[in-house]
């Protein structure tokens, strides 16, 4: 999965590298995001992920290679291309006995491309679009976790963007608040902003995203849509018979199906078709679906239920860095 016949980048990157000192931190980075995509940029900490955005924004400098943000060369051309980017990175940082609104205020000013004039209206929307319309006056010492990160997220809603680069982004936030973050990246991009989110929450990612990025020890491993990368993985199949053992014993002796006992199956032993609770699952080789069941019936085994599983993105995830995951929900 390299993103092959993308017309239209996003974000580009060509070797983009980091290293701080003795540590490599991000190696020969080849990032490509479409326009219009929500890109979910996976790995596990110290994967280099943070660092990654930092160098997209110019808060770094690169050590070699080289990045494209909106069509433009990053770092030369910063000053055209942050205007058109909110960001949302390692947690938002207010003025902790300002209000949530005047903070906004404040930020809004300091943006020279901002009118004046439609400051407070600008403040109001982007209060409303995540949720902190009842809390706008309210100091922001006061804010729980959640709700500075919703403040953050406000903060980057300010004035239209082509781009929104969010590392977190539902960080602190009760299942309601993600739900509502959730909905916000779906308008967003279905306006046309493309949104990079980092995340460490695979659902999450699942449900939001349309194209996917993994890092594992600064290397981006694997990138594509999300389709793309489910088809990639190991298509396991899942039969629920009363004669478990006797539907074990075909999986093994035909060779029709090859085992991987992984992520997302019953318990078993290495080596071993996974079986528990009249459910036996392995993983299909170059066999037909219809040949296995095929076998299982020649061989008397009672067939209540057939069915091919794709690899979701947390077996994925771990076929590519050999790392388990958060999936909270």
């Amino acid at each position: 999965m390299t993103g092959a016949g993308v017309t239209a980048l996003a974000i580009e990157t060509h070797g983009l590298t980091k290293r701080f000192r003795s540590q490599l931190a991000v190696d020969g980075l080849d990032l490509a995001v479409p326009e219009g995509a929500v890109y979910g940029f996976l790995g596990p900490n110290g994967s280099g992920k943070t660092t990654t955005i930092r160098m997209l924004l110019g808060l770094v400098a690169a050590s070699a290679g080289g990045a494209r943000v909106l069509g433009e060369d990053m770092p030369r051309r910063v000053d055209s291309v942050l205007p058109r980017v909110g960001a949302l990175v390692e947690g938002p940082a207010f003025s902790p006995y300002l209000s949530g609104a005047a903070n906004l205020h404040r930020f809004d000013a300091a943006d020279r491309r901002a009118p004046r004039r439609s400051r407070s209206d600008r403040v109001a929307t982007a209060l409303d679009r995540v949720g902190l319309s009842h809390a706008a006056q309210k100091k922001v010492h006061a804010y729980s976790l959640g709700m500075k990160q919703r403040l953050g997220l406000a903060n980057a809603l300010l004035m239209p963007r082509r781009l929104l680069v969010l590392d977190e982004p539902t960080n602190g936030l009760d299942p309601q608040g993600t739900r509502e973050v959730r909905a916000l990246i779906r308008s967003l991009a279905g306006d046309g902003t493309t949104v990079f989110v980092s995340s460490h929450l695979l659902a999450e990612v699942e449900q939001v995203c349309t194209h996917v990025g993994v890092m594992s020890a600064g290397r981006l491993v694997a990138q594509g849509t999300l389709d793309e990368f489910r088809d990639e993985g190991e298509t396991r199949v899942l039969v629920r018979t009363p004669d478990v053992e006797a539907a074990r014993e075909v999986f093994i002796g035909s060779g029709l199906v090859i085992d991987a006992p992984g992520a997302g199956t019953p318990a078993a032993a290495a080596g071993e078709v996974a079986a528990a609770d009249e459910v036996v699952v392995a993983r299909l080789g170059s066999a037909a679906p219809e040949s296995v069941v095929a076998a299982l019936v020649a061989a008397g085994v009672r067939v209540r239920g057939f069915e091919t599983v794709h690899a979701n993105l947390e077996q994925r995830f771990v076929e590519l860095t050999g790392e388990g995951f958060d999936v909270v929900q």
